[in-house]
């Protein structure tokens, strides 16, 4: 190819001229057709990539000179502190590999955590609750070392990405639906440069995209990609979320959703998942208890994994009376200890924080190891 790759597909992609589908399916195709473009071969091209002739002629049109196109995008990502990631690069997120037509460039602010992640939608609209609940999920899930991905909208979005960033250690991705350039939505540049030091914010958008409807359909498939699983907090019956969970399902991904109050606009969307067979929500545990085994390993940094000391004190005095299979009342476990069951259930509540039992219903406790 007598212009570089990557070259070549930052310039592709920053022709705003082009419909998103359009760009990544020629970047898919770069080694079929680039080297071919003459004005003799279009019509055996164009019918090899099922595009009309006229749209690869405009193709060829634009991209007469790739190498000025990628070095101003490249200076105006400079410029802003952000890079440039194709698909050619080391670093270009595995997980978008799975979509059938992936982005072929990534603008990055910051870079994306390669650990696995959760993502977190919802209504721009959220009520108190539904942004409580966002950045209570946001903020127990980072703490385990999940990534918190959203898409930075206001209400339910910003919401979980907050979350995120109040754990330690915590850390949040940021799709947007525009270019990097595009203050939106106005009053959220702080909230994008914590993103960006705790995390990434991203876009496959060029320079100059302005944030149109048609963009956050498209945006939402790198949200459902990057994640593990979907989580939707609050969501009308037709909604950007919807679609996300939708594009999740499609991709072999899980659903979750918080269940919400009967005749609310804004329960419609998660009751809607959770009668399809999304997992009910309570709370962010429920989640992570959802896991594989696999990918709960990769949450925890190797030089701790290995097997955790058997716990000492009262906290293992208690679990010492708590059989691997078997759930028990607090007042049980009070009885067998001789202990008033409010330090029993102190205990316990510190057990479930650190993994070791899970609250039943009941309430009763079981160990976890």
């Amino acid at each position: 190819m007598s212009v570089e790759k990557r070259i070549l597909l930052v310039a592709l992609n920053a022709t705003l001229e082009l419909e998103r589908e359009v760009i990544c399916h020629l970047a898919l195709n770069l080694d079929d057709w680039w080297n071919r473009i003459a004005p003799s071969s279009i019509p055996q091209v164009s019918q090899s990539l099922r595009l009309s002739e006229r749209l690869l002629a405009k193709v060829t049109r634009l991209l007469c000179n790739p190498d000025a196109v990628a070095a101003r995008e490249l200076d105006r990502a400079q410029s802003l502190g952000a890079r440039i990631v194709t698909l050619t690069d080391a670093d270009y997120p595995e997980r978008l590999l799975d979509l059938a037509l992936p982005p072929p460039v990534l603008y990055c602010r910051g870079k994306v955590p390669s650990s696995p992640g959760i993502a977190i939608v919802g209504s721009r609209q959220a009520s108190r609750l539904g942004r409580d609940v966002a950045e209570l999920a946001g903020r127990e899930l980072a703490l385990t070392g999940l990534i918190v991905v959203s898409g930075f909208a206001r209400g339910v979005d910003a919401a979980a990405h907050r979350g995120a960033l109040s754990a330690n250690g915590g850390r949040t991705v940021a799709v947007l639906g525009c270019g990097l350039d595009s203050n939106y939505p106005r009053g959220h540049l702080a909230l994008g440069d914590q993103i960006a030091a705790q995390g990434a914010v991203i876009t496959e958008f060029p320079f100059g995209t302005h944030p149109a409807a048609r963009n956050f359909p498209v945006r939402n498939r790198i949200i459902a990609a990057l994640a593990e699983g979907t989580l939707v907090v609050e969501a009308a019956a037709r909604s950007g979320s919807l679609i996300t969970a939708r594009l999740a399902l499609e991709l072999g991904r899980d659903v979750y959703a918080v269940p919400g109050a009967l005749f609310e606009d804004r329960s419609v969307g998660p009751n809607m998942l959770i009668r399809d067979g999304a997992l009910l929500v309570q709370h962010p545990r429920d989640i992570i208890e959802s896991l594989s085994w696999e990918v709960r390993r990769r949450l925890v940094p190797e030089e701790e994994q290995s097997v955790q000391a058997p716990l000492s004190g009262p906290k293992g005095d208690l679990l010492d009376c708590m059989k691997p299979g078997h759930v028990y009342p607090p007042e049980t476990l009070a009885a067998s200890t001789r202990w008033p069951v409010e330090r029993v259930l102190a205990l316990l509540l510190e057990l479930e924080l650190a993994g070791w039992v899970r609250r039943r219903p009941g309430p009763t406790f079981g160990r976890n190891r």
